[in-house]
């Protein structure tokens, strides 16, 4: 279990290991890197509350990762609502392989992350508006979705754009089952199925977090 105190001087290796992860070490520098650059613009934007390794690795990293897992090789991603970065830029760092775009609909923030991924060099395009509008004229093959609203919202505002891309990724909290719940009696999910991609602990509290897979029915799992 992960240390409830962790130092001040606390790094990223020693998070890492606290939680059992292996990544490559030039992964490793650049997800560093990305941290502190993260950190720096957060004292001139609320762009993040994980402000610290510890819950970096906890909540960002192991959110992506178990995102990555069910990304397929070369995919095009888009991150809606991206924020600080997370998940598309950790992604990106973690899945070279992939095509990661971020957007993020308040002009200053995507601005920042524009500027973040830009010292990272990473290829990796910000886009300042709603990802709606985006796909009104962009094709992905996946969209990740995560802490932007409740599920029946994120449903009602994609019916539209099913269209545009494949599936999505969402990630959420507990709750999730009510959530699903309100979209169902929306009746939001009549041409739409729903799998449990995964499920996992969600530190520091009780309960779990998941990756919920959604695609339109009559269409093959990917």
């Amino acid at each position: 279990m992960p240390q409830e105190n962790t130092p001040t001087d606390d790094t990223l290796r020693a998070a890492l290991a606290r939680h059992g992860l292996e990544i490559p070490t030039p992964q490793v520098e650049l997800l560093e890197k990305y941290c502190c650059l993260l950190w720096d613009w957060n004292t001139k934007l609320n762009l993040t509350r994980h402000t610290d390794y510890e819950k970096f690795v906890s909540r960002d990293l192991v959110d992506s990762l178990q995102l990555a897992a069910h990304l397929r090789p070369e995919e095009e991603v888009l991150d809606v609502g991206t924020g600080g970065g997370v998940p598309g830029v950790v992604l990106a760092i973690l899945r070279p392989d992939l095509k990661v775009a971020l957007c993020a609909s308040v002009g200053k923030k995507a601005r920042a992350v524009e500027s973040i991924v830009k010292d990272l060099g990473l290829e990796v395009p910000v886009f300042p508006f709603r990802a709606e509008e985006l796909l009104e004229d962009t094709r992905y093959d996946a969209l990740v979705i995560r802490a932007v609203g409740p599920l029946w919202k994120l449903l009602a505002g994609f019916k539209p754009h099913w269209h545009s891309f494949r599936r999505m990724l969402v990630i959420k909290g507990p709750k999730w089952t009510e959530e699903l719940a309100e979209a169902r009696r929306r009746g939001l999910m009549h041409n739409l199925q729903i799998k449990t991609a995964a499920e996992y602990p969600l530190p520091g509290a009780d309960g779990k977090s998941v990756v919920l897979k959604i695609w339109p029915k009559g269409v093959p799992e990917r």
